[in-house]
């Protein structure tokens, strides 16, 4: 019972910090990346549907993105999302392919990044406790159901606290590298 409480805690625990990594992904340093574009849904014919599964992208230049849709007829519905996004670029269309040029990162949007990165890192963070706390609630009704004692509660609530910190202190070395990257003139 316990081990089961504890292998899930940490399942869950995992798949946060693995979406944290993809909101890092997302933010933008000195590269251009498709990943940047993960986020992104196109109103393709009254359905959205992310961008990664209606074109395919390369990166010619370290900040500039190609995007060749794979239909045509989306061209115009990938350029409005493109240009509507948070990325902050605007697409040139030359019929073929919609071209991406990032402009490079000043240091006042360099610090608009890291706070975004830090709040990413904090809703992660809050996720981990999150999924302890649900963890540590059903440890608690096992013993008050008398299923088991109170020491092998008090043993599971401390690896637990293990498993919880080995967690938030790998998103904090995901936000202390994503912050040097930022930081990378």
């Amino acid at each position: 019972m316990i081990n089961d409480i504890l292998k899930e805690a940490d399942a869950k625990m995992d798949k946060s910090v693995e979406a944290t990594r993809e909101e890092f992904a997302a933010i933008r340093a000195g590269r251009a990346t498709p990943s940047m574009f993960s986020k992104i849904f196109v109103d393709y014919y009254g359905t959205p549907t992310p961008l990664q599964q209606l074109a395919s992208f390369t990166a010619p230049e370290a900040r500039i993105i190609m995007i060749a849709p794979y239909d045509m007829g989306a061209m115009a519905a990938v350029e409005r999302a493109v240009r509507d996004s948070d990325l902050g670029v605007n697409p040139s269309n030359d019929g073929k392919v919609l071209r991406c040029v990032f402009p490079e990162l000043t240091e006042e949007r360099r610090k608009e990044y890291i706070k975004l990165a830090r709040a990413k890192a904090e809703d992660g963070r809050v996720a981990v406790r999150n999924l302890r706390r649900t963890a540590k609630q059903n440890l608690e009704k096992l013993e008050k159901d008398g299923e088991v004692g109170k020491d092998d509660v008090t043993g599971a609530e401390k690896k637990l606290d293990t498993v919880t910190k080995k967690h938030t202190d790998a998103i904090d070395e995901m936000l202390k590298n994503k912050e040097a990257e930022l930081l990378e003139v």
